[in-house]
Order: structure tokens, then sequence, then C-alpha cells
């Protein structure tokens, strides 16, 4: 069987999928993608063994966790790539692609997915991977007493339903016998394996490096896994994860030498390390988006006529130009361009103060003042929207507050927030975002008619046949939702010139996927 597996490659009827198939491509032809980058080949030479690979992160969490389904900050899912593999990983087009699976498969309307793993396969203890594992991790990710806050984007996995077909082989099936679409990329997210006695305090997993030391809020350190899946891989001995408070430190410990890898860097960044030969700049297109979130569960935005004004009072080129530096694209307040179902046929929408005037007149917010609040990294973003929303007659105040902060409690509280999110399909998307059953739904969205049409979708196998539903549900979002979605960021990442196997890719794992990186010369 062809383990190629790709999410558009999920055709409709009893299939196996299979194959690298692009829905609507005819053979041999590139679906089109907005802003295609090509991966330019990067002269690092053929990859050695050996060496420390160093990885800085910035991470606001003293506390810090290994666990492999409770990943709350950006350093503890950075830290599981390095530990943990799942059934499925991304690829460089954002698609699931197999992993620890080597075969998946759905029935015709899928109702019930079965997957069947590699030959061979090993935890960092030694113990074979198995299909009892399998549905252990399952269960626990999607355990109410863990508490998973990613346990949601699985809602609809029946828990009490996956079998064991054999040592190898698992099918899961899903409550009241409705089918799941979107089940790889939203078990690909959070989703790893681990061994049926797992201990997070104590982490054994299945990734290309084994924890040596970890101290929370300071660094981590990781040895080679030999018996990783991927034969050959990973390449060098070690991997240290270093944890920065801010920006400012993590960069200059990168030009010192202290580290070699920086992810996710800040735009403003990029013109000073341009100037360093010791460090390159790897860009990376992505769908990864950028938002002022509306809270519809609050005045002033529960009038359809004030989130329209504030969507066509933005300003997204100067915003593209100004908080990402140039380094994005114009976005349409829909999420998931890349989803073979996206409806491209909706029109941008322009900017338009005086008509966001005119409606605010209408709905008697003239002169309206509110709070924006802003996260990390959301600052200069809001900024710049604060000066846009004058123009309109609008006072922003822009609240900065840190990480903990804003993800804390009061996240689903804030009347309008700064968002962003990575790419994913649009099924799967919805479920973090503004779903009837979401992770994390800010804006508190809730309209009969898109829940109905989602509640079909992900029932739906057929590509074509689902692309109908989701265009009516963009529709509405489009029209009634309370994402302001006004750009996609690049993901740009700093590396040492010491440091080869970072290319560029539509995602922004480029510098997590460590079983790729090696260190050009060890001392």
């Amino acid at each position: 069987m062809n383990s190629q597996i790709t999410r558009r490659g999920f055709l409709g009827g009893a299939v196996l999928l299979g194959g690298a198939a692009l829905v609507g491509c005819a053979p041999g032809q590139e679906a089109a993608r907005p802003g295609t980058i090509q991966q330019a080949a990067v002269a690092d030479g053929a990859p050695r063994r050996g060496g420390r690979l160093r990885l800085g992160v910035v991470d606001g969490d003293r506390a810090g966790t290994l666990d492999a389904h409770k990943p709350l900050t950006i350093g503890s899912i950075i830290r599981g790539f390095a530990v943990y593999s799942k059934l499925w990983e991304w690829d460089a087009e954002m698609n699931w692609s197999p992993a620890l699976a080597e075969e998946t498969e759905a029935n015709a309307d899928a109702t019930t997915w079965t997957v069947r793993l590699r030959q061979g396969l090993e935890f960092h203890n030694g113990k074979t991977i198995t299909a009892d594992d399998v549905i252990f991790s399952a269960r626990r990710l999607t355990d109410p007493a863990l508490g998973s806050p990613w346990a949601a984007l699985l809602f609809t996995l029946d828990r009490e339903r996956i079998d064991k077909v054999d040592e190898r082989t698992v099918r899961f099936h899903f409550k009241d016998g409705k089918g799941f679409v979107p089940f790889p990329d939203t078990f690909t997210n959070f989703g790893a394996v681990v061994p049926v006695d797992y201990d997070p305090a104590r982490p054994v997993g299945a990734g290309p490096y084994k924890l040596k030391e970890f101290t929370p809020g300071r660094r981590s350190l990781f040895t080679r896994f030999e018996n990783y899946f991927k034969d050959g891989r990973p390449y060098a001995d070690e991997l240290e994860i270093i944890d920065f408070q801010d920006e400012a430190s993590r960069i200059a410990a990168l030009q010192a030498g202290q580290i070699s890898l920086a992810n996710g860097i800040g735009a403003d960044q990029v013109r000073l390390l341009q100037g360093d030969p010791r460090v390159r700049v790897v860009v990376s297109e992505t769908s990864n988006w950028q938002s002022f979130d509306l809270n519809l569960s609050k005045e002033p935005f529960r009038d359809e006529r004030v989130r329209e004004a504030f969507r066509l009072l933005t300003d997204r080129q100067e915003l593209v130009d100004r908080a990402l530096s140039g380094h994005g694209r114009l976005a349409n307040d829909l999420y998931s361009p890349q989803d073979p179902t996206f409806d491209r046929s909706i029109p941008q929408r322009p900017h338009d103060v005086e008509r966001a005037r005119a409606l605010l007149k209408e709905a008697g917010r003239e002169n309206l003042q509110i709070e924006l609040v802003s996260g990390e990294g959301g600052d200069a973003a809001a900024l710049v929207f604060a000066a846009q929303a004058k123009k309109a007659g609008i006072t922003v105040t822009v609240k900065k507050v840190d990480a903990a902060t804003f993800n804390g409690p009061r996240r689903l509280d804030w009347t309008m927030s700064t968002g962003g999110l990575l790419t994913e399909s649009f099924l799967s998307s919805a479920l973090h975002l503004d779903a009837p059953v979401s992770a994390a739904n800010k804006t508190h969205f809730s309209d009969p008619r898109f829940t109905e049409l989602f509640e079909q979708a992900v029932t739906q196998p057929d590509t074509a046949r689902r692309a109908e539903l989701v265009h009516e549900m963009q529709r509405i979002q489009h029209a009634k939702g309370g994402m302001v979605i006004w750009g996609f960021n690049n993901a740009l990442d700093a590396v040492s010139t010491g440091v080869g196997g970072v290319t560029s890719e539509h995602t922004q794992f480029a510098t997590w996927r460590f079983e790729k990186l090696w260190v050009k010369e060890t001392t």
C-alpha cells in the first residue's frame, strides 16, 4: 500500500487513503496556492552526525511541562516535537502525512478509521509500540480527568469504542455513528503516542531525541534516539532547548553563538540579522493568520453593523506593511485558504472608512471607545489598528498583557483582543475557533445555520460536496463572524550558518524538524 498519504487525497466513497492526489488537479498538475514559494536549495552540504543543536525559545511559562497531551505554551509544544512521535505529522505543505502509521483507511462515510502501525517501532525505553499504546494515548488525550484543552478537537471520538484489530492495527469509531472527516488533522496536533505506563514526570516517547535533563523555565537537554523510526536520523548527538523571557536576550544569544537556532523571530529583527554574516533568516510563507477577535457576547459587537464597520476601517495593507514589516499578505476575514474547499469567489473586503463611519452612526455607536487587549507579539498590530480606528471616530486603548494573563482564565472574556493561529484544514481550524464545539471560541460566535452546516460537513467525505457546505459556512463567517482576519504572516526563523537542514516550508515548523537538522562542524 502506498503510504504517501495527504488529507487532500481524501475522496468520496469507500477508499484507501493514499497517493499524493490534490483535489481538483489534473494528473501531474500542481494545485494553486496563493503566493506559493519554492523551497530554495541551501548549500549545506551532506548531513553529518555529531554535535549539539541549541534552540532558543521565548516562553513565559516558568513552570514548564513535558506532558505529551497537555502542552500549554509554545515551549511545551516545541519540546514535544523532540520527545514524541505521532501517527501522522504535518508535511512541508501543512498536509498530514504518515509517521508512525503505515496505512490509514476510512470507510465510505468516515464513521470508522483504521490505522496500521509500521513494523518494529520502539519507544525510548526499548518497548515495542503496539496497538495498546495507541489506544491508551487516544483515551488519555480525551480523558476528562486530564483536562487537556485540546480534547475538544476530538469531541466526536468514541473513546469507549477504540478497537484493537491486532498488535499493529487500531480501529477508531465516532459518537452516534457519525463520520468525522478531520480526524487525522485533529489527532496530529496533540496525539502523541506514548506507552501504556506513561508518566509525564519521566516522559518516554518515540521522537528523535530522549530527555536527559529538564529545568522548567530554563533549559532542557535531549540525546539522540538511536532507534528512531526514520533511518539514519537524527543527526546531532544532542539537542538543547533554552528558554528566554524576551526576544532581545534571545537574539543577543544567537549573535554571540550561545544558541544556533531561534524560531519565530519578530519581523523587526530581520533587518538586524540580515546584516550578520553568521546568521541567515529562513522565510516560510504560511497561511498562519493574524486577527482582531471581537467578542460577540458583549456590546458593541452584538450588532452586525459594528462588526462590519470594524472590518471596513481595517487597512490590511498597512497592517502587513507595518506590523509584519511586509512579511506577509492580505487576508479576507477567512482562515485556511490552502484548504481545497476554500471559497475563492468571495470578494476581498475593501478598506472603506466612510462606509464604516456610516454604519457606526446607523448603529448609534459614534465616538465609540473600546479596549484592545494585546497578547505576546500582537502589540505592533494593535497600535497600528488603533491609529486606523481613530480615522473612523473610534478611540482604541491598547492594553498589553503577558502570555500567562492573555491565555489565562480571562482569555474568553476580552471584549476585543489580538489573535492568530497556524493554518490547518478548514474543519480542524473551526474546531479550534468558532465551530459549535471548539477549543477556544474567543469570539463566542454562534449561528444556527453555521452549526447545521458544520455538522453536515464533518461527516461528508466527498470533497466536492463538502465544499458546497463550507462555501456557505464561509459566507456566514464573512458577513457575521467575530474575527477580523487581516493578514497571513510569514514564519521567520533565524539560523546559524553552522546548522544545516533548515529549509523554507509552508508551515512554521522549519526549525522544529529536529530529526533533519545537523551541526556542520563538531568539536
